[in-house]
C-alpha cells in the first residue's frame, strides 16, 4: 500500500496571498468611496490593485462578497463597549456630555473610511444597509443608556424624560451630526467636538419644553 499523499503548505505563498488580499481590499475601499459602489467594476479594482481579474475573484469572490469582507473587518466589528464607562461615573451634566462626545468622536474618526464606504454603497447593497442599521442601533442604544443615567441623577432639565434626553443626544452627537460638520462643511474633529458638546449641553439644560 502506498503512503498517503501529504498536502504541502507554503508559508511564503500564504503570506503573499494574504498581502494580495489586503491590497485588493484597500484598492476597492478607495474606489468605492471615491466613485460610489455601483459605479466601480471588478476590472477597475483589479487594475487599481495591480492584479489579474482572475486573481481578484480567487482572492475575494464577487463584488458583493468583496464589499461584505470590507464591512466585516471594519464597521461591522465596531463596538460601543466602554463608551459609557466615563459617563456612568459622572455626577454632573457637563462632564458626562464631554465624556460622551469625546468617546463618540474617537469612534467616528477611527471608522471614518468605513462610514464613507457605507454611505457610498448602502443605497445599492442590502447588506451595507443592514450594517448601517446595526451601527445606528448600537449607538442609539448607547445614547439611551447615557440618557437614563442623566435623568436618574437629575442632571437634565426637569421636563425631559429618557426619550426626550436620548433624542436630543442623538440629534447632537449621532453619526450624521459629525458627518455634516466634518465631511460636508470641512470642520476638524476638534472643532466639531467642541460645538456638538455645547449644543448637546444647551439642549439638555433647556428649561423650555419643546
Amino acid at each position: 500500500m502506498s503512503a498517503p499523499t501529504r498536502s504541502y503548505r507554503s508559508p511564503r505563498r500564504e503570506r503573499g496571498a494574504a498581502q494580495t488580499r489586503q491590497d485588493i481590499l484597500a484598492a476597492a475601499r478607495e474606489l468605492f468611496i471615491a466613485q460610489g459602489y455601483a459605479q466601480v467594476t471588478m476590472g477597475h479594482i483589479a487594475r487599481a490593485a495591480g492584479v489579474a481579474t482572475k486573481t481578484l475573484y480567487a482572492s475575494v469572490g464577487t463584488k458583493t462578497e468583496l464589499l461584505h469582507a470590507l464591512l466585516a473587518t471594519d464597521v461591522a466589528d465596531s463596538r460601543t463597549t466602554g463608551l459609557l464607562d466615563e459617563v456612568f461615573r459622572s455626577e454632573d451634566l457637563t462632564s458626562a456630555v464631554a465624556s460622551l462626545a469625546h468617546g463618540i468622536r474617537d469612534n467616528t474618526e477611527r471608522f471614518a473610511p468605513s462610514i464613507d464606504l457605507l454611505y457610498s454603497s448602502m443605497a445599492s447593497d442590502a447588506k451595507a444597509r443592514e450594517v448601517w442599521d446595526y451601527v445606528v442601533t448600537q449607538y442609539r442604544q448607547a445614547l439611551r443608556e447615557a440618557a437614563e443615567h442623566l435623568v436618574s441623577i437629575g442632571a437634565v432639565a426637569p421636563h425631559l424624560d429618557v426619550n426626550g434626553a436620548a433624542d436630543r443626544l442623538w440629534l447632537c452627537l449621532g453619526l450624521s451630526a459629525w458627518r455634516s460638520l466634518v465631511v460636508d462643511c470641512g470642520w476638524s474633529y476638534d472643532a466639531a467636538e467642541r460645538l456638538l458638546s455645547r449644543q448637546a449641553l444647551n439642549m439638555l439644560e433647556d428649561p423650555v419644553p419643546a
